[in-house]
C-alpha cells in the first residue's frame, strides 16, 4: 500500500474508532490553554509532505473544534526540510488564527551552553517569526523553555529572566504534562513502516496515558488551591496529535476542560505564585508552587510513561 494511502487509511481510522470509556459524571468545569511545542514540527525523517500533512491535519483538528491553540517555534528547524515550504507552515498556523511564541532557535539547554549563549539563542529564534507575527498584525511576546529548562543557578535564571523581560516576553508556563514527545517518534516509526497494529497501540496507550495524567494534575492542582486552576497543556506539533485530535478534544470534553487562549488561562490568580525554583532539572509548574507553597503533590498516584513506550522512544533516539 503505498504511504499516502496508509497514512488516509490511519487518518480515518484514528477519527472512527475512539477509545471507549464508561459514561462517567462530569468533572468540574475547568479551563485550559492548548500549547504545541517545536513548530514546524517533530518528524521522525525528514519528509516535508509528511510535515506538510501533519501541519494541514493538526490546524483541521483545532479548527474542527474551535480550540484556540498558541505554537512555540524552533527556528533552526525551517533549515532541516525545504526552508520556504517550512516558512509556509508558520504562515498557515497564523492564517489559521493561531499565535506563534519563541522556543529558542536551537532547542538549547542554559545548564549546557549557559546564560548568555542561551539568551543569544533565543534572539536568533525570532528572526523569521518576529516579522511574520507583525505582518499578522501581532505581537511576539511568548517563549517557551525548552526542557521547561530556566536557568541554574539562581543568578543564571535571574539573567535570562530579566533578558526576556526588557525584550517584551512572558514566560509561558506548563501545568499539564503528558509526555506527549515520548510517544511521538515511536508513532512516527509505525506510520511510517505501515506498521497500522503499532499505529492503534501507541495511539491508544498515548491517549489513555494522557486522560489518566490529567487527572493527575487536576488532582495536584487541588493539593496545593484547593481547586482546579486554569491550565495551560503542554503538547508537541507531531503526527500523533494531528491524528489524535478528536480523541484528544473527546478527552477533554469527558474532564470537562474548555480550551482558551494563554492569555486568559494566564489571568488565573495561581499563576502569580512565585517560581523560586532554580535547580536543573526541568520541571512544571505545580511542581515548582509545591515548593515554593511547601505542599506535597500526589506522587503516590503519578504514573510513568509505559515502559514499552519509553524504550522505543530510546531506542529510536539513540540512533
Amino acid at each position: 500500500m503505498p504511504l499516502r494511502w496508509f497514512l488516509f487509511a490511519v487518518a480515518t481510522l484514528t477519527v472512527a474508532t475512539p477509545v471507549a470509556f464508561a459514561a462517567q459524571p462530569l468533572p468540574p468545569r475547568a479551563e485550559v490553554a492548548l500549547t504545541f511545542d517545536d513548530l514546524p514540527g517533530i518528524v521522525l525523517k525528514p519528509d516535508q509532505a509528511y510535515a506538510d500533512a501533519t501541519s494541514a491535519a493538526l490546524i483541521a483538528g483545532l479548527r474542527r473544534h474551535r480550540a484556540p491553540a498558541i505554537g512555540f517555534v524552533n527556528e533552526g528547524k525551517l533549515d532541516d526540510m525545504i526552508r520556504p515550504r517550512q516558512i509556509a507552515l508558520l504562515r498557515r498556523w497564523l492564517n489559521a488564527g493561531f499565535d506563534l511564541g519563541n522556543h529558542t532557535f536551537d532547542h538549547s539547554s542554559p545548564n549546557e551552553i549557559g546564560a548568555s549563549a542561551y539568551i543569544a539563542d533565543i534572539a536568533k529564534g525570532e528572526t523569521v517569526i518576529r516579522p511574520l507575527m507583525a505582518a499578522a498584525h501581532r505581537r511576539l511576546q511568548w517563549f517557551r523553555h525548552p526542557y521547561l529548562e530556566t536557568g541554574s543557578p539562581a543568578p543564571v535564571k535571574a539573567q535570562i529572566d530579566g533578558w526576556l523581560a526588557a525584550h517584551g516576553y512572558r514566560v509561558a508556563p506548563v501545568t499539564i504534562d503528558a509526555d506527549d514527545w515520548e510517544f511521538a517518534e515511536p508513532y512516527d516509526e509505525a506510520m511510517l513502516h505501515g506498521d497500522a497494529a503499532g499505529v492503534r497501540r501507541i495511539r491508544n496507550a498515548y491517549l489513555g496515558y494522557t486522560e489518566r495524567t490529567i487527572g493527575w494534575y487536576r488532582r495536584a492542582s487541588r493539593a496545593l488551591f484547593g481547586r482546579d486552576i486554569a491550565y495551560v497543556m503542554l503538547l508537541h506539533d507531531s503526527r500523533l496529535n494531528a491524528d489524535c485530535f478528536d480523541a484528544l478534544a473527546a478527552i477533554l470534553a469527558r474532564q470537562n476542560l474548555h480550551p482558551v487562549t494563554l492569555e486568559q488561562a494566564l489571568r488565573d490568580p495561581a499563576y502569580r505564585t512565585a517560581d523560586g525554583y532554580s535547580g536543573k532539572d526541568g520541571i512544571e509548574w505545580l511542581e515548582r508552587w509545591s515548593i515554593t507553597l511547601n505542599k506535597d503533590l500526589p506522587w503516590d498516584s503519578f504514573e510513568d510513561v509505559p515502559m514499552a513506550i519509553e524504550q522505543a522512544y530510546n531506542r529510536l533516539d539513540s540512533k
